[in-house]
């Protein structure tokens, strides 16, 4: 990033320059879903885009995550650019036939003659004391998808960078945004600039082990390599930045020179994103490790309410730092 150009602004500042800059490059970006124009959100990330481009470009729906989804598929199909507005994570639930059923296998249905260029933005993360139903980090669901790009930002300049790609691109590519983040900190470029899917940032240099982490759990693998340093152990901490396209060959490559991993996703523990990661990771650096891949994610139990309780079910620095102690005593 060129330092002439370089600001400090917030996550959510961050989301809503790409959306603001997009919409006036390409007259056929569109923003539908609910409480996205008056009310910008429940988290207010959207504020002001209703008054630059008014309700025919940022449009209020109903609340029915299914309808409005079927519209942005329909819309992209016939030559829009919508950005789907799903509130909260949990209720990809609802959108799944739109999503899974159409907007991932028109193009391949319709012999390449049909695309959906839709991005469907919305959420992840609990340690909101939001309850089980407005919690939950679903994102390996879409992941398992084929037709489906999946994308985790982790920092400002990530969530900028790959919106703006997300928006730019012919595919549906889903976007989930840890809800606790919006308030975060980072230089952001004033120039346009767009991020590739596909490629990890190798956030922090190591040699001693790999702390591979996704969305907020970057934030925790770099907190838990700064504790890790003052016991003399030198961790690489990697951000994938997209789970699908999945870049293999950074994730190996810095498993090889480690020799030792751990994995850490919000995403429930079994059958998750971690899981998949590790396999990733045992097939392609087996002969160089040193230890097993170790694997943390979110405790399987729907998120409590309880705050003590909540903070229990998901990963933190002190788990981490726990087990790469643990793993490079062992090797």
């Amino acid at each position: 990033m060129p330092e002439s150009s370089e600001r400090i602004i917030t996550f959510s500042q961050a989301v809503n320059e790409a959306l603001a800059e997009e919409m006036r490059r390409e007259k056929t970006v569109f923003i539908i879903g609910e409480d996205v124009a008056e009310a910008g959100t429940p988290f207010k990330v959207l504020s002001g885009l209703v008054e630059e481009f008014g309700t025919e470009r940022v449009l209020d729906s109903p609340i029915s995550e299914s309808g409005f989804t079927g519209i942005g598929v329909g819309a992209a199909m016939t030559g829009m650019r919508p950005v789907v507005d799903i509130m909260f994570g949990d209720f990809m639930t609802i959108t799944m036939d739109q999503i899974v059923n159409q907007a991932a296998k028109i193009h391949y249905m319709s012999g390449g003659k049909l695309k959906v260029p839709m991005v469907v933005r919305t959420n992840l993360g609990a340690s909101r004391r939001s309850g089980a139903q407005h919690s939950q980090s679903l994102h390996v669901w879409l992941s398992h998808i084929p037709g489906l790009k999946v994308v985790l930002p982790s920092t400002p300049y990530d969530a900028k960078g790959l919106l703006k790609t997300a928006i730019r691109d012919d595919n549906p590519v889903v976007i989930f945004e840890d809800k606790m983040m919006f308030q975060d900190k980072g230089n952001v470029p004033e120039d346009d600039y767009a991020i590739p899917f596909g490629v990890a940032d190798i956030k922090k240099e190591g040699t001693d082990i790999t702390l591979i982490g996704t969305s907020s759990m970057v934030q925790i693998a770099l907190e838990a390599a700064d504790l890790l340093a003052e016991k003399d152990i030198s961790a690489e901490v990697i951000d994938p930045r997209t789970v699908m396209p999945l870049d293999k060959k950074t994730l190996i490559e810095s498993a090889i020179k480690t020799s030792r991993v751990i994995v850490i996703d919000e995403g429930y523990d079994s059958y998750g994103v971690t899981a998949e990661i590790a396999s990733v990771i045992a097939e392609g650096a087996f002969y160089h490790l040193e230890a097993p891949v170790k694997r943390i994610g979110a405790m399987d139990v729907p998120i409590p309410f309880s705050p003590v309780l909540e903070d229990l079910t998901v990963p933190n620095a002190g788990m981490v730092v726990e087990m790469a102690k643990t793993l490079c005593a062992a090797a």
